[in-house]
């Protein structure tokens, strides 16, 4: 059965927030595409900081911040967590941006909580298959989705995304279903995507993508939010965790307004209660590490990741 999720916000509060269309395919089909959602300078700098965190995970193997598999064509980078503390304030601009905070509130309520922040790629050649998955299980009170913008090009036949509409509603055997159908899963569509296009996805969505051959660069930006009440209800943190990510929120509005003066800004209506006080400090406030993770659907640990 479909939970039947309370919108805590009004969904057309500005521009930069959901309709109530939009919200209710988005809970129909655990994702929504959003066409050229982040464009001009704001694409450019994060496109340039992706290629900056590439080089600086090759240059620093040993940093556990870095993820490499193995793979046919040899050791490959193919991840990079805690992107907000690698020297690139693009990605603190990207978290400020009304165009991911209004999405935030419009599906967590005012209390959101940005949970995770990495880049998943394959690099040119990389034509790994990503198998079918479910990011986490949950209760399904509340939403948690990914915020998935596209830096460069996905096409069919290239790596592109395959997602199964309507699986978010419940824990798959994501094993039955590669074992059944491979890729060809009757519901399955791909997901083509342009860079500055997001794709939302709820993380009980089952998704992934089919090996390919001379795969183009394609590298994604992932941003997790959860609701506050969500994380208190279900763990897997804890109230400390919430207020030293919460900090993360005062520092993207910052950098945002800084290299964005002229454009319209986001209003963060988190509670009293809730909202943090600032430490001074970049090394504790920029990464806060995560010593557990709620447990997803995985045929196998292999290398799925976030996708």
């Amino acid at each position: 059965m479909q939970a039947q999720f309370a919108t805590t916000t009004e969904p057309s509060l500005t521009e930069a927030h959901l309709t109530a269309e939009q919200i209710q395919f988005f809970d129909e089909n655990g994702y929504l595409i959003l066409r050229n959602h982040i464009m001009g300078a704001l694409l450019e700098r994060l496109q340039s900081a992706g290629q900056h965190w590439i080089e600086a995970g090759l240059k620093d193997p040993d940093n556990k911040d870095f993820t490499f598999a193995k793979r046919e064509i040899g050791r490959v980078l193919y991840r990079v967590d805690y992107v907000h503390n690698k020297n690139e304030i693009a990605s603190l601009e990207l978290l400020g941006a009304p165009q991911v905070l209004g999405v935030a509130e419009s599906l967590c309520g005012s209390n959101f909580v940005p949970t995770y922040e990495s880049m998943v790629f394959k690099q040119e050649g990389d034509g790994e298959a990503i198998p079918w998955h479910q990011d986490a299980v949950h209760p399904r009170g509340h939403r948690i989705f990914n915020y998935d913008l596209y830096l460069d090009q996905s096409r069919v036949g290239a790596g592109a995304l395959r997602v199964i509409p309507k699986s978010q509603t419940g824990r798959n055997d994501v094993c039955k279903i590669a074992e059944i159908y491979g890729w060809d899963h009757p519901h399955a569509i791909s997901v083509e995507m342009n860079p500055g296009d997001v794709l939302l996805h709820d993380v009980m969505v089952v998704h992934g993508s089919e090996r390919t051959a001379g795969n183009a660069l394609r590298r994604t930006i992932y941003y997790e939010f959860r609701a506050a009440e969500e994380i208190l209800e279900d763990g897997p943190w804890d109230a400390e965790w919430i207020e030293r990510r919460m900090r993360l929120i005062p520092l993207g509005l910052s950098a945002y307004q800084r290299q964005f003066p002229n454009q319209p800004q986001f209003h963060w209506h988190v509670s009293d209660a809730l909202r943090p006080e600032a430490l001074g400090d970049d090394a504790q406030e920029l990464k806060v590490a995560h010593t557990t993770h709620m447990q997803g659907a995985f045929c196998s640990a292999g290398n799925a990741g976030k996708v």
